[in-house]
């Protein structure tokens, strides 16, 4: 368990805190390219780090992300005019570019260099794997953007949705990260594939969890024997900070009780928007020649699509949720699955939800198949220290470029890390290079 002021720290992420101080290091998804759909569109209201921000995209086609409050009378820019390689304040008419600077005041009489002194809020932008990115940071601090192999792929070959969820950061992650959870929360009481994988979740009521500690945060494997010492099933994954999770995918194919293997990787990453809320990034993606099929790409059964599960219209909020209790089904919960909730990640966003706002962890009883929680909690506040010390926290490397994690069934007494090797840290060459998506 933790203290109430390791919790509050880990919980709380708006300017100035500890917390926020370490996030504001790493670049971090601000919104879907799409959702700018081209030059001069209307602006987006963002929500990042206990900040309120808009996004637009000016005349040429660059992307803004400054604070939502004009720096005049603090009206909001959601309604501002997006004009001329600038957003405009409908107020008095004041125009800030994608740099924060002001560019035109003509509220203000013509000889006045007014104009000149006033700034808005605004953050760097780059846009790749249809995503634009902002970094909220020391500008003399800025790393290299995060070109992570789910990134790189061609649009083809990835699919990307988000929703909030609400409650803090941590919630999610730590649900995420939880391998043995899946045994029962996700387990199915019919319709399930009788393949080995399916075997090792129905018949393994507990796993065993190792965690090795990397530079970027760790690699961890949820082990689970299979019947007759038909082998080991092992689960590799990673989790890179500040807070991306790779894991194998269980999308179309598992879905569907194909046993084929497919060469993708899915996984998400839980972005603060402030303290009790979340904007929960869901990513899968072939690295395969083969494309992802249609279904895949837009997360068919993760509970995670957008129009069917996700209301894009109505701020990414889910459509199942606490207000109607996740349409929770009793009989399908006796018949069908452990939860009487359908989709995987409606799932997880019930019972993570049901612990409220923020997590009270002074009242947990962690074991040992917690070890990879027990972890993450561990280093976030050690990488929260050493930037608090003026180091530079895990996590910022090109190391991160060429990540995957795997499923696979190994022989008795091989160890993972061995067999696992090259397919968990896919050692190739690879460039920086990148054309924008």
């Amino acid at each position: 368990m933790l203290t109430q002021f390791e919790n509050d720290t880990l919980a709380q992420v708006g300017p100035g805190t500890t917390m926020g101080n370490l996030f504001r290091r790493y670049w971090l998804p601000a919104l879907l390219s799409w959702e700018l759909p081209e030059p001069d569109c209307p602006p987006v209201r963002l929500r990042l780090l206990g900040e309120d921000l808009i996004a637009f995209r000016d005349t040429t086609g660059a992307v803004g992300i400054v604070d939502n409050y004009c720096p005049h009378r603090r009206a909001s820019l959601f309604f501002g005019r997006n004009e001329e390689a600038g957003i405009r304040c409908v107020y008095h008419g004041w125009k800030f570019d994608v740099n924060g600077d002001c560019v035109d005041m003509p509220s203000e009489p013509a000889e006045s260099n007014f104009k000149d002194k006033v700034k808005i809020t605004a953050y760097p932008t780059e846009e790749f794997g249809g995503i634009v990115w902002t970094y909220m940071g020391p500008a003399e601090l800025k790393p290299p953007a995060p070109y992570m192999e789910w990134t790189q792929v061609p649009e083809s070959h990835r699919g990307i949705t988000k929703v909030v969820q609400p409650t803090g950061w941590l919630q999610g992650l730590e649900g995420g990260i939880d391998t043995v959870h899946s045994t029962f929360l996700h387990r199915r009481l019919a319709g399930f594939g009788i393949g080995a994988r399916d075997q090792a979740f129905r018949r393994s009521a507990s796993a065993i969890v190792e965690v090795v500690p990397t530079n970027y945060g760790y690699t961890y494997a949820g082990l689970r024997p299979l019947p007759d010492d038909a082998g080991v099933f092992v689960r590799g994954y990673h989790f890179i900070l500040p807070f991306y999770q790779l894991r194998a995918a269980q999308l179309g194919s598992v879905l569907s009780g194909r046993s084929e293997v497919r060469r993708i990787v899915s996984g998400h990453a839980w972005v603060p928007m402030d303290d009790t809320h979340t904007m929960v990034w869901n990513y899968t993606y072939s690295f395969g020649d083969d494309p992802l099929t249609e279904s895949d790409q837009q997360l068919y059964g993760s509970g995670n699509e957008l129009g069917k599960d996700i209301d894009p219209a109505n701020g990414f909020r889910a459509v199942a949720n606490a207000d109607n209790d996740y349409f929770i089904d009793r009989e399908r919960q006796r018949t069908v699955n452990y939860t009487g909730i359908e989709g995987i990640n409606v799932q997880d966003r019930a019972v993570q939800e049901s612990m409220g706002a923020i997590c009270d962890r002074t009242k947990e009883h962690l074991g040992t198949t917690d070890r990879a929680i027990i972890m993450a909690r561990r280093i976030m506040l050690q990488a929260a220290r050493t930037v608090e010390d003026g180091g530079d926290p895990p996590g910022l490397g090109s190391d991160i470029y060429t990540l995957r994690a795997i499923e696979k069934i190994l022989p008795v007494g091989v160890h993972w890390r061995d067999a696992l090797h090259e397919e968990l840290y896919n050692m190739r060459p690879y460039s920086p290079e990148y054309t924008p998506a």
